[in-house]
């Protein structure tokens, strides 16, 4: 057995099943859609200083969390409209 093939078993066996898929994308899209709100909401409503980091990750704490549960919670509906718009 040569070494990459070693390697190549060794990445498969830390990967999620597939029918995880739903799930894992929810967590990351989560987790870079609330990063991305919170810096820029943060920055509108109290300006960029030496502590934008800290309250950016405050926020952050909140909404991640939230924006991964209402996105399983809205993930049928969102999919009956993507079915309804997009052909075939």
């Amino acid at each position: 057995m040569s070494a990459l093939t070693n390697m190549e078993g060794m990445n498969m066996r830390y990967k999620l099943p597939r029918k995880y898929t739903p799930v894992v994308f929810a967590f990351y899209m989560s987790a870079v859609m609330a990063l991305l709100m919170c810096m820029v909401i943060v920055a509108i409503n109290t300006g960029v200083d030496g502590h934008y980091f800290i309250r950016v990750i405050q926020a952050y704490a909140l909404a991640m969390p939230t924006a991964f549960v209402f996105l399983q919670l809205v993930r049928p509906l969102v999919v009956r409209l993507v079915n309804a718009t997009v052909a075939g």
